[in-house]
């Protein structure tokens, strides 16, 4: 998998063919003045049914964004610093929040880095970040921040994990706050 600037200009089709190779089939896809969004629902190896869009804008480079939580209803002053923290704690990504209060993690690749393999890539960093902070989490996720039992459910994306697994090997030690 290589990780050298692609001398291709990305754009909706070839994003579309990627996310074919990689299993992930979006539940909506929108295009509007040059701009494409793809929806997808994507699961974590212990966090399931994730909410994530793709922005490509082929001048400016794609945004893979997760719908991280729900809009916070807590003291905001510590989920804030528990942003902040993380933010410290995992380069390369941004935990920031909507205009609807909304917790979300966001990453960026420019247009030279917009490939197969960065976008798998992207992607399986930001699930594993959700992983590794489900407990952290929960308060925003479930009401009373109960988790709820999914027995032995797998989860469907095992393949992209597979894939990327000697390089999400740098995300193998939780995050320490």
């Amino acid at each position: 998998m290589s990780r050298s600037p692609s001398t291709t200009t990305p754009t909706p089709v070839l994003v579309d063919g990627w996310l074919a190779e990689l299993g992930l089939e979006p539940h909506e896809r929108v295009e509007r003045a040059g701009i494409t969004s793809w929806d997808l629902r994507l699961d974590g190896l212990r966090r399931f049914d994730i909410q994530l869009t793709l922005i490509l804008d082929p001048a400016l480079g794609l945004i893979v964004w997760v719908h991280f939580a729900p809009p916070i209803m807590d003291s905001y002053r510590r989920s804030y610093r528990k942003l902040l923290h993380w933010n410290d704690d995992y380069p390369f990504v941004k935990f920031s929040l909507a205009a609807d209060e909304r917790p979300i993690l966001t990453t960026e690749l420019p247009p030279a880095m917009v490939t197969r393999d960065e976008l798998g890539f992207a992607i399986a960093r930001l699930l594993t970040i959700c992983d590794q902070l489900l407990e952290e989490s929960a308060g925003w996720l479930w009401i009373g921040g109960r988790m709820p039992d999914h027995g032995d459910r797998i989860g469907r994306n095992a393949a992209l994990f597979a894939r990327y697994a000697d390089r999400l090997a740098e995300l193998a030690e939780p995050a320490q706050e």
